[in-house]
């Protein structure tokens, strides 16, 4: 990102009104203002179906910062900055005459037009076709995509060649806030800034990658979305799959968008497929049962509002064992699991080195030996290395310890606000800098590989394994693992 500042936008948020924007956005938008990152002429306009006056949508705006914002944060000066670059348009997403009236709100001889998407995708179509006949688009207007694009390859393609008939891809930004993360943006930075790491980054030295992402929510009041989509879409063929190519990536030529997405596709399109032929002993599917969650007795999938006591087979557990089929990577197989449910909310990557060939110390203690590189994005972002050591003292002998060196992003400055990943990429899109947004064929690739396994599921007849709520999910998914000798890791 450039540290110059970049040139006035009008920031367009579709969809204003929605929990998305109000809960994420909005609050991403006045960090970046009170943090002096926003150029001083640029402005936000507001635009939903809701019949407010300007002055309504600024009040609503400012209840929604002082829910979320924590403490302190929204001070009297950030907010007449802040409000003072807020206006609003009423538009049907579906009319075209009302982006006529959009047009009035902008000044694209004076700014940059960035259009954010916080819709449904149906709509995508729709709001694209009306901006173009409104006379809103040119060289360089911009649009931001949320997730889901689509929920298999065909139906992305649609919407991906619905928006190419408007929109370069050099202007489209598809969002995925995992690579908004401090942390990985670190992965860059450690495995390729520091040879003590990038030299040990393949097979030789890298035993197996364990990829976390676990919930303690359950639906929230999505029954009727989620029901259609399953954990295996709504979360592996998006972030997971973004984390595996973060780190099984090779070096790019340099650090520009093009460069970066290049090697993840190559990525994509090296995993070995999951069919029918070894879906059993490669996925595990699970799905929540009641339970509890922090002590709080919680309902099943099936009980939670909108399920009606249906026997649906969604998954809300995704476990995998993937192979990346090239050099760097042959026989380090990459261990993914995301649930809802889940005991803790975490997000973590390791990557666990082989022991050396030959133990010279004791026996009893050879099961402490392997090093892992803890990378942690939630709760607490950081970074930790584990170590084998020489306990202290004389009378210990060569008895060995397992240390961790630590960089905790919170600790080094107690006082110091990690940004929301919103933040960067909100940013990002003002810039123009498209490195931390997903590519067409990155997209595409990751749903052909994502529709084999679901396809193998369907025609195998597998069926969800049950798991308990505040449980790290069926008893498959740590068969999965320890079939091969490993274990997930627990700090």
């Amino acid at each position: 990102m450039s540290h110059q500042m970049h040139q006035a936008c009008d920031f367009v948020l579709f969809g204003a009104k929605g929990d998305l924007a109000m809960r994420k956005l909005f609050p991403a938008l006045f960090q970046l203002d009170v943090a002096d990152l926003l150029n001083p002429d640029s402005r936000i306009v507001g635009v939903a179906r809701a019949d407010w006056t300007k002055d309504e949508f600024i009040a609503q705006v400012e209840a929604t910062l002082k829910r979320f914002l924590k403490a302190g944060e929204l001070t009297s000066e950030g907010w007449q900055r802040f409000s003072a670059r807020l206006d609003y348009v009423k538009v049907d997403m579906t009319a075209p005459e009302d982006f006529r009236k959009l047009g009035g709100a902008i000044n694209q001889a004076e700014r940059v037009m960035v259009n954010y998407l916080a819709t449904p995708p149906s709509v995508f179509g729709d709001i694209c076709k009306n901006l173009s006949a409104a006379g809103l688009v040119n060289d360089e207007t911009r649009i931001v995509l949320e997730k889901p694009i689509g929920h298999d390859l065909e139906s992305s393609k649609v919407i991906n060649d619905t928006v190419a008939q408007y929109f370069n891809e050099n202007r489209i930004y598809r969002i995925d806030h995992y690579l908004g993360k401090d942390t990985v943006q670190n992965l860059l930075a450690l495995r390729f800034a520091n040879n003590l790491f990038n030299s040990q980054w393949n097979n030789h030295a890298i035993d197996h990658v364990q990829i976390t992402v676990a919930e303690t929510v359950g639906l929230e009041g999505r029954y009727s979305y989620y029901d259609k989509v399953g954990q295996m879409r709504d979360m592996v063929q998006n972030h997971l799959l973004q984390l595996l190519c973060m780190v099984a990536m090779n070096p790019p030529s340099k650090l520009d968008a093009d460069s970066i997405r290049d090697e993840k596709v190559r990525v994509l399109k090296v995993l070995h497929p999951i069919d029918s032929n070894n879906v059993h002993k490669r996925a595990i599917r699970g799905q929540y049962a009641a339970g509890s969650i922090d002590g709080k007795s919680v309902v099943g999938y099936s009980d939670e509002d909108g399920g009606g006591q249906s026997q649906s087979n969604t998954e809300t557990f995704v476990a995998l064992r993937v192979n990346v089929d090239n050099w760097r990577w042959a026989g380090v197989p990459f261990y993914l699991r995301t649930g809802k449910r889940m005991p803790q909310k975490m997000t973590e990557i390791v990557v666990v080195y082989k022991n050396n060939p030959h133990y010279i110390f004791d026996k009893k203690q050879r099961s402490m030996v392997s090093n892992r590189l803890v990378i942690r994005l939630q709760p607490d972002e950081g970074i930790r290395l584990h170590v084998v050591m020489k306990q202290l003292g004389m009378t210990e002998g060569l008895n060995l310890q397992n240390r961790a060196l630590n960089l905790d992003f919170t600790s080094d400055d107690p006082n110091h606000r990690t940004p929301d990943a919103y933040e960067r990429l909100l940013l990002e899109s003002m810039v123009g800098d498209q490195s931390l947004f997903v590519r067409r064929d990155e997209i595409e690739a990751s749903w052909t590989w994502c529709d084999e396994l679901i396809n193998a599921w369907e025609e195998t007849g597998d069926e969800v394994k049950h798991y308990n709520a505040g449980t790290w999910g069926p008893i498959g998914s740590i068969a999965l693992i320890e079939r091969d000798g490993r274990s997930w890791h627990e700090e």
